[in-house]
């Protein structure tokens, strides 16, 4: 028995140190145990489930992600998530949805053939660059987990950008044959990918003259884009004007989106075709068009499709606001400053109240581009009605809701609607049994508030807060059209589209200078018995638009003497008088009312630089000294459901 017992034990033994010599079970990453390890099979790509990340341009992800969460459930719970999901409210539109899609594919990263891919670490970079100031605004520090060194891959490592869908590069565009001209226009409705493709092959075209920007994002985070026409693009020259047409501020009004599509492609073919007027207009004016300053309502009235002719389906944002009541109203200020004697109605600086209310990132973005260009001319293309308005558009009287209410230019205003109105066929045809007949009388235009009184709208803001003169030109009676109907439609808008952009050269020019000949910035024009001066831009140049006539034309800065001259203007005159004004210091400034530089028109608190999504400027100081000391920020509210893991992470450190 007892030799029995000594082979067992040596049997037992060589087997222990058989096993001991045998690999141990491989363990996944964050799936050890406390304990033996047990065998795990290999983790593969899973279905996105994640509420807020349901609209990547992927559909698989897989767990663990790279912050190591270890399934749906417990990322929906994790404060990053929430983050992610409330980062509209906290920026209130800014960076969204590109945030909220970088932060989804670090929470749930795109996953191929059971392999995570990396979000491409140039796209952090640059939203961290442009939407950090957001954060700042808010005192929030850049989350962690964007974190683009981190979490993040180079190019060269095999990447992919999760923004992509935003820039429509996702849509993919019918084919159109080879042999077309190449004039030809495709008279269609463009969705928002199709656009953005059509206006950069344009100017991709036409790159001599012609290049394509972004003046900020929708609330669903869709450029913006604007593609401009100059012999100098992406740059401002000297003397000459700055023209804008803007399209589709409410979303179910698609023609003047569709008109200036057709108007870049067409100005682009007769450009390099040699047409002469397009030549001539081109070589002297800086264009800018933004097809749709509300792509995201646009979206909306297109899910109905072309012959629907509601009024409220995507008129509006994606944060329901109605743009063209979301500007400043600086025209209850300007009534109210009519009767002071000496005030001056224009540069008007938005009132701090204006900010206590909700604004749209779209009409921040206009007022900044407003504030980067000195624009002299501009139309907003609309729907519903055949008429072209002009300011004001708010009533003197606020309860009066059809009241005639002038501007100071009340005459240049006529002459600028009328010359959209003659040039167009139906409009200026005398049927009134037709759309737009109620006009016929007038001309086809009519003030804006004699028509129906609204306050907030962009003509007004345009008027009173920058250089730039504006009307409002209702396209058609019909906000969505079919598609057969757009050629027709281009025809009778084209030379009236083109009639308008050339009153950018009326009126006077001209340079404010020094004795020495150094330009002089902000200086004011002012014309005797027109209570609205302009403002010279950064180069001194200036362009004051004045129907013909014999004026008093003065020129005056901070520092230096007023100097006046007598201008006429005769009634053929198409092209702007060159007047120029050569400035000498003075030891004192004489303090009149609302005389001051417009260096200090702005106020130094002022929200709009901080909303900007592209601002180059230095985040302004806060208001009033140094902030009171506070236990959390007013955002820390949104985490109060978490208890132990709330996002200390998101405090600055004073």
């Amino acid at each position: 028995m007892r030799g029995s017992s000594m082979v067992l034990r040596l049997l037992l033994f060589l087997t222990g140190l058989l096993r001991a010599t045998e690999p141990a079970p491989r363990c996944e990453t964050g799936q050890e145990t406390l304990g033996q390890c047990q065998t795990v099979q290999k983790a593969k790509c899973v279905d996105i489930s994640l509420s807020s990340c349901t609209d990547v341009a992927y559909t698989q992800t897989m767990y663990p992600n790279f912050l190591d969460q270890k399934s749906r459930e417990v990322i929906e719970y994790s404060s990053e998530y929430i983050l992610i999901s409330v980062l509209h409210n906290l920026l209130q539109g800014e960076c969204n949805p590109d945030l909220r899609l970088l932060g989804c594919s670090v929470l749930a990263p795109q996953c191929e053939k059971d392999k995570v891919i990396k979000p491409c670490r140039h796209v952090c970079e640059n939203l961290k660059k442009n939407c950090l100031p957001a954060f700042d605004a808010i005192d929030m520090a850049w989350p962690y987990f964007l974190d683009c060194d981190r979490f993040f891959a180079g190019e060269e490592e095999g990447c992919f950008d999760p923004l992509a869908k935003l820039r429509g590069e996702v849509e993919i565009e019918e084919d159109l044959p080879s042999d077309l001209p190449a004039t030809f226009i495709q008279f269609k409705h463009h969705s928002y990918a199709q656009m953005v493709s059509t206006l950069k092959k344009t100017a991709s075209r036409c790159s001599h003259i012609a290049t394509t920007y972004s003046i900020g994002r929708s609330f669903e985070g869709k450029d913006l884009f604007v593609i401009e026409f100059s012999t100098k693009p992406g740059h401002h020259e000297l003397l000459k004007p700055e023209f804008k047409y803007i399209g589709n501020m409410h979303g179910n009004e698609v023609v003047g989106k569709e008109l200036l599509i057709y108007l870049a492609q067409y100005l682009c073919s007769e450009y390099l075709l040699g047409n002469p007027r397009i030549q001539t207009l081109i070589n002297n004016t800086r264009i800018h068009l933004l097809p749709s300053l509300n792509p995201d309502g646009y979206e909306l009235a297109a899910e109905e499709g072309a012959g629907y002719n509601g009024w409220v389906i995507g008129r509006q944002t994606a944060q329901n606001l109605d743009l063209n009541r979301n500007f400043p109203d600086l025209t209850s200020e300007a009534y109210r400053r009519a009767g002071i004697r000496g005030a001056r109605l224009d540069h008007i600086p938005i009132p701090q109240s204006y900010w206590w209310g909700k604004v749209a990132p779209e009409t921040k973005a206009v007022m900044k581009w407003l504030r980067s260009i000195p624009f002299v001319l501009s139309a907003s293309l609309h729907g519903g009605e055949l008429v072209v308005t002009y300011p004001y558009d708010y009533s003197r009287h606020p309860l009066e809701e059809k009241e005639f209410s002038p501007t100071p230019d009340e005459k240049m205003f006529k002459m600028l609607a009328k010359a959209y109105a003659d040039a167009h066929p139906v409009i200026s045809d005398r049927s009134e049994l037709r759309c737009g007949g109620n006009f016929v009388k007038r001309g086809g235009i009519i003030n804006g508030a004699e028509w129906y009184s609204f306050t907030g709208g962009m003509a007004d803001f345009n008027y009173l807060h920058t250089n730039c003169f504006e009307v409002t030109v209702e396209v058609g009676c019909e906000k969505f059209p079919l598609e057969e109907e757009l050629f027709t439609i281009w025809h009778e808008n084209r030379d009236a589209l083109l009639n308008y952009m050339e009153m950018v050269h009326r009126g006077i020019k001209g340079i404010v200078s020094d004795k020495f000949g150094n330009p002089i910035k902000n200086a004011r024009i002012s014309v005797r018995g027109i209570q609205h001066d302009v403002t010279t831009a950064a180069d001194g140049d200036y362009w004051r638009l004045l129907p013909p006539g014999t004026y008093i034309i003065s020129a005056q800065a901070a520092g230096y003497s007023k100097v006046m001259k007598r201008v006429t203007l005769p009634t053929k005159m198409k092209r702007a008088g060159r007047v120029d004004f050569v400035l000498r210091p003075v030891e004192v400034w004489p303090n009149k009312l609302l005389r001051r530089p417009m260096e200090d028109m702005h106020d130094q608190y002022d929200p709009l630089e901080l909303f900007d999504p592209h601002a180059q400027h230095a985040q302004a100081g806060t208001r009033g000294g140094s902030p009171q000391p506070r236990e959390k920020p007013w955002w820390w509210s949104y985490f109060s459901s978490l208890d132990l893991h709330k996002p200390l992470w998101l405090l600055k450190q004073h």
